[in-house]
């Protein structure tokens, strides 16, 4: 059996993780705006921009990450590994 400190030592070792879809969507509210604003700020239709949660989509990522201040390779380092 594994004690709680090498568990977590194993945890460290690996990449970094994706965001999860809640701390993002928490993220951008906490900006006092909300997904379906940043869509139709960016000209998009309200939903679009939900699509980012899901999808690889440059375009979006810009749009999130600058409204809530984090590089999107910080987000979702995943898109982003060489």
């Amino acid at each position: 059996m594994l004690n709680c400190v090498e568990s977590q030592k194993d945890v460290k070792k690996e990449s970094p993780q994706d965001w999860h879809t809640a701390d993002i969507q928490a993220a951008v509210k906490k900006t006092g705006t909300t997904f379906s604003q940043l869509s139709r700020d960016a000209g998009l239709k309200p939903r679009t921009l939900s699509n980012v949660l899901y999808r690889h989509w440059p375009k979006g990522e810009q749009i999130v990450g600058a409204a809530i201040g984090v590089e999107p390779a910080v987000i979702w380092p995943s898109r982003y590994q060489g």
